[in-house]
């Protein structure tokens, strides 16, 4: 048989070779500069030994694993206690999110105190006469911010204190109020812009202004907008004298924000309180009133517009001015909340004094409860319970005076129905930014070191579980030990390496990852451009991982069972520009959810009547047979 020509075996060893060399590159795509000595390298190979596609891997994933150098990871330390000696190292080389160690004490600095952060004011102008401390653009941008004021302006007299912009647009910041203005007499103090659109706070006023003199204190925007939070007044107000405090928009259009006021301003004389425009349009909001104005004398407490347009969320009054003498309670236009809400009334007023008067006026709930009120003092007007159509009349009501939007509804965009997702379809898009704070994955081999438990984290990165990173930590940790819910498969995974055995366990080894491009048109409108269905736009399971709040990266990942994803160009809204690539999920089978889901109140419907589609967020993503 005759040899081929010399020619054509040049040509078919160049066509493998240029194969090889295209393969190659396709593999590298993201990660060509990456150092192979680095725990960055060991990944990608980790990577391409479980998915052997030679798909690219992208850039968004390929950023947040580990810095570290092979060195650097090799001498990571094995005992709790050598990381925690370690820890500001660690934290700086491997990108972990740890608190900050300069927390000095600024007991002998003189104010204003402008663009400040992480500091402890502890006997800060304690006896201190006449003046005036400024707390202006404090903490803000922070992520994990500890600011400490402790025995501060106790028995001081005629001190003023202003708290302008403090902790705004943080991310789980801590706050301790402690013995603050202890014994004080006269001055005032306003909190104004206090920890607004925050992420996770946590703020403890205990024993703030116990026993003071003829103290004013205002609280004006407080926490609007924050994101699962808890706020502690603790011994507020405690025995205190002609104290006057005013709570105005505390928590509105927040999303979970828990706030406690325990033995506030009890036994307290003459004192006047002021709750308006409480909880407006919050989201699940939860407040608890315990021994409040216990005791107290002639005091006057007012809620106006308290929870008006809020969604579910539970209101608990236990011992509330109980055993009071001479003093008025005035609910207005109490829980006019647009989704009921659970509002429970034990031990109200007890007492049979009968100078103390309690008066309702529009005030609407349901599931409430009436335990143990005063049987004199007592003054219901146009009190209701809300029955389900009375609710539904309320939400019309709303529509019709413009309001159709509430705050706790989803953003417009947020959900969307498959049909939508048209080339040339206008529509708005949500704010899909990331409000995490940046972190990166640990190796594996160095997160499975440290216990997946509150206690060890807390333990090794220093972080307190009363605080607010401690809180979320704790969180994290409850919900991945969550049991599935009926058709689920989850995981949590604490490393990269997790993410990836966890998909190809869900979908086989033949898969790809997704995500958003960038944040390119978030929170305004665009129009769809050219849309592909990944895999034919076939029903198929697909894998989602969505962040969660941890010292390093941890993902929550769960299976979807039935979902069609898509990958679509986004163009801007009044031009032909492309300014984004999205992927959006739609979901086929939403029998499991719950009725009171968002996307249900964003776009009607039940459980199972129809699919729900929506965006994947920068910083999540989700993994697909590969077509």
């Amino acid at each position: 048989m005759a040899s081929p020509p010399h020619s054509l075996l040049s040509t078919l060893l160049l066509f493998l070779l240029l194969l090889l060399l295209r393969n190659a590159a396709g593999a590298a795509a993201a990660s060509s500069a990456v150092n192979p000595f680095t725990a960055k390298a060991a990944f990608i190979r980790y990577w391409n030994r479980k998915v052997p596609n030679n798909r690219p891997h992208p850039a968004f994933f390929v950023s947040k694993l580990s810095p570290l150098s092979a060195a650097d990871a090799a001498s990571f330390p094995s005992s709790l206690a050598d990381i925690r000696a370690r820890l500001p190292t660690l934290c700086s080389k491997a990108s972990l999110l740890c608190p900050s160690s300069d927390v000095a004490s600024l007991a002998a600095r003189k104010g204003p105190f402008k663009s400040y952060n992480n500091a402890n004011f502890t006997n800060y102008s304690s006896g201190a006469g006449t003046g005036t401390d400024g707390f202006n653009n404090y903490s803000p941008d922070v992520n994990i911010a500890v600011d400490s004021f402790r025995r501060y302006g106790r028995d001081s007299s005629g001190r003023a204190d202003t708290f302008t912009t403090y902790e705004a647009n943080g991310n789980v910041v801590t706050a301790n109020f402690t013995s603050y203005a202890g014994g004080a007499t006269g001055g005032s103090g306003s909190f104004t812009a206090y920890a607004t659109e925050t992420n996770a706070p946590d703020s403890k006023f205990t024993n703030y202004d116990a026993g003071a003199n003829g103290r004013a204190r205002g609280f004006t925007t407080y926490s609007q907008e924050a994101n699962t939070g808890a706020n502690n007044f603790a011994g507020y107000g405690k025995s205190g004298n002609r104290l006057r405090e005013t709570f105005t928009s505390y928590g509105n259009e927040t999303n979970v924000l828990s706030s406690g006021f325990a033995n506030y301003g009890e036994s307290a004389n003459g004192a006047t309180d002021t709750f308006t425009g409480y909880g407006v349009e919050g989201n699940v909001p939860e407040n608890t009133f315990r021994s409040y104005g216990a005791g107290g004398n002639a005091g006057v407490d007012t809620f106006k517009g308290y929870r008006d347009d809020a969604n579910v969320g539970d209101d608990s009054f236990t011992s509330y001015a109980k055993g009071a003498n001479g003093g008025a309670a005035e609910f207005r236009s109490y829980g006019g909340s647009g989704n009921q809400g659970s509002v429970a009334f034990k031990g109200y007023g007890e007492g049979t004094n009968p100078n103390h008067h309690i008066g309702f006026k529009a005030y609407a709930g349901d599931n409430t409860t009436f335990k143990g009120y005063a049987k004199t003092g007592v003054d219901f007007k146009e009190y209701h319970n809300t029955s389900g159509g009375a609710a539904t009349a309320m939400l019309a009501e709303a529509a019709t005076s413009g309001h159709q939007h509430m705050k706790w509804s989803p953003e417009p965009g947020k959900f969307f129905r498959e049909r939508e997702l048209v080339a040339g379809n206008r529509m708005p898009m949500p704010d899909i930014r990331d409000k995490m704070p940046p972190r990166a994955f640990l190796p594996r081999d160095i997160a499975m070191k440290i216990p997946f438990q509150p206690n060890a984290v807390s333990e090794v990165f220093m972080v307190p579980l009363d605080t607010a990173m401690g809180k979320a930590v704790a969180s994290t940790v409850s919900e991945c030990e969550r049991p599935p819910s009926q058709g689920e498969s989850k995981r949590c995974a604490t490393s990269a390496e997790d993410i990836v055995d966890f998909a190809v366990e869900m979908l086989g080894s033949n898969i790809v990852v997704h995500s958003t491009a960038s944040t390119a048109g978030s929170g305004g409108d665009i129009r769809v451009g050219n849309v592909t269905g990944v895999d034919g736009g076939k029903v198929r399971r697909s894998v989602s991982c969505h962040q969660s709040l941890f010292p390093y990266l941890v993902y929550y990942c769960h299976s979807v069972p039935k979902a069609r994803v898509y990958k679509a160009d986004i163009m801007a809204a009044d031009s032909d520009q492309k300014i984004n690539h999205g992927v959006a999920i739609c979901h086929v089978d939403t029998s499991d959810w719950s009725p009171t889901h968002g996307a249900f109140i964003a776009l009607g419907g039940k459980p199972g009547e129809t699919e729900v589609c929506h965006w994947i967020f920068e910083g999540d993503m989700t993994w697909t047979v590969a077509d």
